[in-house]
């Protein structure tokens, strides 16, 4: 899969409540797992170097949700935009769509459609795609 394969995007149901708050950004993936590795979530998903793990090295809970993103994309399915956000060790946190995004990721996309707080946006502008 490259950017160029068609892929549509909703929003994420977690900022419906809120959609003030947030602000869609188009982030570089290899920035956001390069960051992401020091949270201390990042072990289910990504090997010691930070590469994503293969299907069958994620726990068994996150292969299924990978599995449904897989066939998502496969079907033609709207894929939900993750939140993103910064965490307590200035890092990049995945707050929810975790495998969607590391699943895009994993199938060579370089840059995803995200939502970030509007208060992170200063905090985000090194992730952006586009931006050297």
């Amino acid at each position: 899969m490259s950017d160029n394969t068609q892929i549509r995007y909703t929003d994420n149901q977690a900022i419906a409540g809120r959609p003030d708050a947030y602000i869609d950004v188009l982030v570089d993936v290899s920035r956001i797992l390069q960051s992401w590795r020091m949270s201390l979530f990042s072990h289910e998903w990504l090997l010691p170097d930070g590469r994503i793990k293969d299907l069958k090295e994620l726990p068994a809970s996150e292969q299924i949700k990978r599995q449904a993103v897989e066939l998502a994309i496969a079907n033609g399915k709207d894929i939900t935009k993750p939140v993103l956000g910064i965490g307590l060790l200035e890092n990049v946190e995945i707050g929810t769509g975790k495998a969607e995004f590391l699943t895009l990721a994993a199938l060579g996309q370089t840059k995803i459609p995200v939502h970030i707080p509007k208060s992170n946006e200063s905090d985000f502008k090194d992730f952006v795609a586009g931006v050297e």
